[in-house]
């Protein structure tokens, strides 16, 4: 995962207790939601040690309990800040729970019955590209006939996708990482001074102060630098002055703000063109080949799922297609 002030600034705003709330309640359309009780939850550590003494560094833990019981559930929060997918984040999360399951084991944090507490496992994701890999990490691992494939692992992460909310609209609801999502999809100063009234509103008390000042630190440390070129904003120390200097700048930054998010569509659009280019052509390539050595029948037949591919798995098949005896040994070799 890439380190940045992105990532630095995400983890201090979700080192809150109440955007893993607004998190929970506003983006996990399940029912066990409704039996849990978002003033329990506490944060834990995400450091763990395997037998063999190898650290490896989580991303963020939460636990809560249920409403009508001692029970926890945790909540484990995968921040990612890659500009495309990552492919097998579905075992980069069995791995990390894996490690959470073991510690929780190791410490005899388990529930009455002695078994493990359930984990709902979090990827949020902000790149410019919209995530492809799959959220399950059977998917992964090759599918043989004669009933081995019982035997595979099935666990899922929940996506967040920032972009697939780039046309939500704010409700009159109070939730802080939909205010987080409209700023990272704003599209005008307008925009970002609609969700800081908000804002404003909403972080009033004492209490939140920290969770005002984070806000205003990633605000002036990665959103605006991305939106307006040539201008410091190290003198803004509060959600009110970053609005007042929004309303007294506007029809500059309005300028600013056009020009850089053209400039970001240009190089995105350059950058989407020629991957997706590339991948075209590689499936364009294979069923070519296919068609060559197995007929048209199998090129119909299998068209869908090369079409779907990454280019991993379709280079893995074009390797594969100079030794298979058939179609079939192909794309489900039994090996």
């Amino acid at each position: 995962m890439e380190q940045s002030g992105h990532d630095h600034s995400y983890k201090l705003l979700f080192s809150h207790p109440e955007m893993i709330a607004d998190l929970i309640r506003g983006y996990v359309r399940e029912p066990w939601v409704e039996r849990v009780d978002l003033s329990t939850l506490e944060r834990v550590s995400g450091s763990y040690v395997t037998d063999d003494l190898r650290e490896r560094q989580g991303d963020m833990i939460w636990r809560l309990r249920w409403a009508d019981d001692e029970r926890w559930v945790y909540v484990y929060l995968l921040l990612e800040f890659q500009t495309t997918s990552e492919p097998f984040m579905a075992l980069r999360v069995l791995t990390y729970l894996s490690l959470l399951y073991e510690d929780l084991r190791r410490r005899n944090e388990l529930t009455a019955n002695g078994l493990l507490p359930p984990v709902l496992p979090v990827v949020l994701y902000r790149g410019s590209r919209r995530w492809s890999a799959s959220a399950n990490v059977a998917s992964l691992i090759e599918s043989v006939p004669g009933g081995l494939e019982v035997y595979r692992p099935h666990l899922r992460y929940l996506l967040l996708d920032e972009r697939r909310y780039s046309n939500q609209k704010m409700g009159k609801a109070k939730n802080l990482v939909a205010a987080l999502f409209a700023l990272e999809n704003s599209r005008d100063p307008s925009d970002v001074e609609s969700v800081l009234d908000k804002l404003i509103e909403w972080l009033q008390t004492p209490d939140q102060t920290e969770l005002r000042r984070n806000f205003t630190v990633w605000i002036k440390r990665v959103l605006l630098p991305t939106r307006v070129s040539e201008v410091h904003f190290k003198s803004l120390d509060d959600l009110h002055e970053v609005r007042s200097m929004l309303s007294e700048r506007v029809e500059e930054w309005t300028k600013s703000w056009e020009e850089q998010g053209r400039e970001r569509g240009r190089q995105q659009g350059l950058q989407e063109g020629r991957q997706e280019g590339r991948q075209e052509g590689e499936a364009l390539l294979l069923m070519h080949l296919i068609e060559k050595k197995f007929g048209a029948e199998a090129v119909e037949t299998y068209r869908e799922r090369v079409d779907l591919a990454q280019a991993d798995q379709l280079l893995a098949w074009s390797e594969r297609i100079l030794t298979a005896g058939s179609i079939e040994e192909m794309f489900d070799p039994a090996d």
